[in-house]
């Protein structure tokens, strides 16, 4: 069993410098201890998944071109998640919204390569399977 994720749970991308924060809207209408809890579509950039500091995927064009002017050496460029598939796995058994919801193990692929996992959930009281 794992922790159920809510607003500000703690991210981590694996092309990241620094860790970044889940936001979660409460139109689920379902709170643990205190934050929107979490569930697989809470997965857009920008409004649920924060930047991770730099980026340093080369799948990432701005990280690319930057690479490319400096003559092939790795320039990191700021971070901005492209994250268009829900997270991954989920917890199938328990529904929030209609989908399943968010716990500790699942995992965000972002288009640039990057995966996406939650290092700190934002509760440590309700675990879900």
């Amino acid at each position: 069993m794992g922790f159920q994720i809510v607003s500000g749970a703690m991210l981590q991308c694996t092309f990241g410098a620094a860790p970044g924060t889940l936001s979660v809207l409460p139109v689920n209408k379902v709170m643990v201890g205190g934050p929107p809890a979490a569930n697989i579509m809470d997965n857009k950039p920008m409004v649920n998944v924060a930047p991770f500091g730099v980026c340093m995927s080369l799948a990432n064009p701005t990280v690319a071109s930057a690479t490319a002017a400096a003559l092939g050496v790795l320039t990191p460029m700021p971070c901005v998640p492209n994250t268009a598939a829900p997270w991954v796995v989920g917890a199938p058994t328990v529904l929030l919204g209609n989908m399943p919801a968010l716990n500790d193990s699942s995992m965000l692929m972002c288009n640039w390569g990057g995966v996406i996992k939650v290092v700190v959930p934002g509760q440590f009281t309700t675990m879900i399977p």
